[in-house]
């Protein structure tokens, strides 16, 4: 029998709980304390929140017929911002890996119904927003 995981151990949930807390408080400084993915944790937090407009503009854009922004649960909001990021920018990690990690991150934040609602966004949003090296 393994022992049960916690939250903390999984980057994507570190990622979530600082974007999140982020947007509830923009002038409190956000710091990032000893973990075995720090660089990660940091890079993809500072990334998401340095490059908000042109990841809001892709969901607008690629988005705007399955997603009502105004009506979706910051939370959600945020790991799809947080997954952008990574389609966007972080290329050796491959798309599936990424939706994968999110949507067991997303197990300690939403419920099944809204888990399937992130799932067919993250799977929609990926095919545009990873952007091949030809």
């Amino acid at each position: 029998m393994s022992d049960p995981v916690s939250p903390k151990d999984n980057p994507r949930v570190v990622v979530i709980q600082k974007l999140y807390t982020h947007q509830l408080n923009k002038e409190s400084e956000i710091t990032f304390s000893k973990h075995r993915y720090k660089k990660f944790i940091k890079d993809v937090v500072n990334g998401t929140i340095e490059r908000k407009e042109l990841i809001q503009e892709l969901i607008n854009k690629k988005l705007k017929d399955d997603m009502n922004t105004n009506k979706t649960d910051l939370i959600i909001k945020i790991m799809i911002e947080a997954a952008i990021y990574e389609f966007m920018y972080m290329h050796k990690t491959p798309v599936k890996v990424v939706i994968t990690e999110y949507l067991k991150a997303s197990d300690f934040f939403v419920n099944v119904s809204q888990k399937k609602f992130l799932n067919a966004i993250l799977d929609k949003i990926s095919k545009f927003s990873r952007i091949e090296k030809v």
